[in-house]
């Protein structure tokens, strides 16, 4: 659990570092009078604005689940529903920013080449499909054990009030 939950605290710092750097270099740049983004009426810009935010939120808050995971005190129950939990949240919150990143590179891409021609939005939309579908196809599989072995019945005679904590 140590390991993943490090391994996701990298990836997450990385998209975070990525989201950040493209929300202060603005796709089409500004205004040289008023600093006013260039392209703040295109709606496309309004996807890229949000998406990008929601992605750099959802990257920090899965840097922090992980490091709550690995700052952890590690007791006997902490590994029953604690720590799995977190993990869960971590990488779900990860997917998401992942999602959210790969919608602010296509909006973006589309504000600086796409001349609202409706053939590039199509193929954007597809590519950023592409990686977003790979991650969830090769996490799905660990996040339904993991959601399965923490909440679902097991050996070591788990109580449905404890999912309450």
């Amino acid at each position: 659990m140590k390991g993943t939950a490090k391994c996701y605290t990298l990836a997450a710092a990385l998209i975070a570092t990525v989201v950040f750097a493209a929300a202060i270099t603005i796709p089409g740049g500004n205004h040289d009078d008023t600093g006013i983004p260039n392209f703040t009426k295109e709606k496309a810009f309004k996807v890229f604005a949000a998406s990008d935010a929601l992605s750099l939120l959802l990257s920090i808050a899965s840097v922090l689940i992980c490091l709550s995971i690995l700052t952890a005190r590690y007791a006997e129950d902490d590994f029953l529903f604690a720590l799995p939990r977190r993990l869960i949240f971590g990488l779900v919150t990860l997917f998401l920013s992942v999602t959210f990143m790969m919608i602010a590179y296509s909006s973006a891409i589309y504000l600086l080449f796409g001349e609202k021609k409706a053939w590039i939005l199509i193929t954007l939309a597809a590519l950023v499909c592409l990686p977003v579908t790979l991650y969830g196809i090769l996490q799905f599989p660990f996040l339904v054990e993991l959601i399965y072995s923490t909440y679902g019945p097991g050996i070591f005679g788990k109580h449905s009030n404890r999912l309450i904590r």
